[in-house]
């Protein structure tokens, strides 16, 4: 599938590409993001369809299906071993979240395109939810124009049919570079926090790691909207990860120290200890509640019953402006 097929590009531009390469079932679903979903066979293609729309009510003006789940332990304990200490080593977020939606009701969208960026729909307690979830093993987990609209548009998808959205969160920040800025990552990013501004159903943050600078702000942040921000006990809340934050900030005692390596070591351990904690971020009213995270499925399950019923009344306009 294309607009213009090889031979009139290369009449036009010189630049020669198969019917495979430019258009392929593998292009629009890893590079240019035009299908969300694949498969090897017509049956696995309608297998998804009716996978998919199981989790979609009939219409914009009901609320999705309810599975009832039997009564089972909610506790997550091996949730503790999932996570590195080591802010730098990445993980699957996958397998946070397998241990905190109801069992084998994960469905990704989206899967093979911008990967730093995990989306799909899940159960918890049989509700339908939205999933957000920055993927460490990608880019380290920030954002870029691809992945900002990749979640910008779930997250629209989710709340014209009325499905809660919980959002993963460990971010880096923006991912920096000059295609990136010349590409339009102001633009494009700021669609994210438009989607989660508008956004009028339950939204739920938990910080599982990282939480850095815009990306932090934009990911569901309480600044726009979020109903409820968890965070892990070692989460980093920040405008930057220590090192490159102290490295700034105390550049001049770093360079002019008789032990500068020893001075960076403490200026990064003293930025971490006072700013890069969720307990600064709680004690101003960005974060809700630190949790154990043995306890985040109960959390979730607590507040999605809390929020299931949410109304949110806006002034009325014919639509907003999204930073398209």
């Amino acid at each position: 599938m294309f607009i213009t097929g090889p031979k009139v590009i290369e009449t036009v531009t010189g630049e020669k590409i198969s019917s495979e390469n430019l258009g392929g079932a593998n292009v629009h679903n890893s590079i240019s993001g035009n299908a969300h979903f694949s498969g090897e066979t017509e049956e696995e293609v309608l297998q998804q369809v009716r996978t998919l729309i199981s989790y979609l009510p009939q219409n914009n003006e009901e609320k999705p299906p309810i599975l009832k789940v039997e009564e089972n332990d909610d506790y997550r304990p091996d949730l503790t071993d999932i996570i590195p200490f080591d802010a730098v080593r990445p993980y699957d977020v996958r397998k946070v979240i397998e241990q905190v939606v109801d069992q084998n009701s994960f469905m990704e969208v989206h899967k093979e395109f911008a990967k730093n960026i995990v989306v799909g729909f899940a159960r918890v307690k049989g509700e339908v939810v939205g999933l957000v979830c920055n993927q460490p093993k990608y880019m380290a987990g920030g954002l870029d124009i691809d992945s900002s609209d990749k979640a910008s548009r779930f997250i629209r998808f989710c709340d014209s049919f009325n499905i809660p959205l919980i959002t993963f969160e460990d971010v880096t920040g923006f991912f920096p570079g000059v295609k990136q800025e010349h590409g339009g990552i102001i633009r494009h990013g700021a669609k994210i926090l438009y989607a989660y501004s508008e956004a009028t159903v339950p939204k739920l943050t938990v910080i599982l790691r990282k939480a850095y600078g815009g990306a932090y702000v934009a990911l569901n942040s309480k600044s726009i909207g979020a109903d409820l921000v968890f965070a892990w006990p070692n989460a980093e809340i920040a405008v930057m990860g220590p090192q490159g934050a102290a490295n700034i900030i105390f550049a001049r005692e770093i360079n002019e120290s008789d032990d500068p390596e020893r001075t960076r070591a403490q200026k990064i351990e003293e930025y971490r200890e006072k700013f890069a904690n969720p307990y600064v971020a709680a004690s101003q009213g960005m974060v809700d509640d630190v949790i154990d995270p043995r306890e985040t499925r109960i959390k979730i399950i607590q507040a999605l019953e809390m929020l299931r019923n949410k109304k949110e009344s806006r002034p009325y306009k014919k639509h907003g402006n999204i930073p398209l």
